[in-house]
């Protein structure tokens, strides 16, 4: 496989991974907590893919061979982190969907 497509290998990955954490904070808002979080689980192994990517180039790098620094490559990291950090935030906004619903379930127990 060459460079290129290393790379976007990388850049589909990550952008698959946010698209997933994205719409597993609207699944959850929906009221469907168990189909969001198996979205973040999806999220998570595109995360782990692109990661295995980018630790393939590194380990390669640290073999001596030498890594092209291109723009589609800083893309591809920005993608990669863009990704990580927002599961990381739609796995926090989930848990406060699910708080937010237990409370409300409990509040309507108390008024009836």
């Amino acid at each position: 496989m060459d460079y290129e497509q290393t790379i976007m290998q990388i850049i589909a990955s990550s952008g698959e991974a946010r698209s997933l954490s994205l719409k597993a904070v609207r699944t959850a808002r929906a009221g469907n907590l168990e189909e969001a979080g198996e979205m973040i689980k999806n999220a998570k192994t595109s995360l782990t893919k692109a990661h295995k990517v980018q630790t393939g180039l590194i380990q390669a790098e640290g073999r001596g061979e030498k890594t092209e620094i291109t723009l589609l490559m800083i893309h591809a990291q920005d993608h990669l982190m863009n990704a990580l950090t927002v599961r990381e935030l739609a796995v926090e906004l989930i848990e406060e969907i699910k708080e937010r619903t237990a409370l409300e379930l409990e509040l309507k127990g108390s008024v009836n």
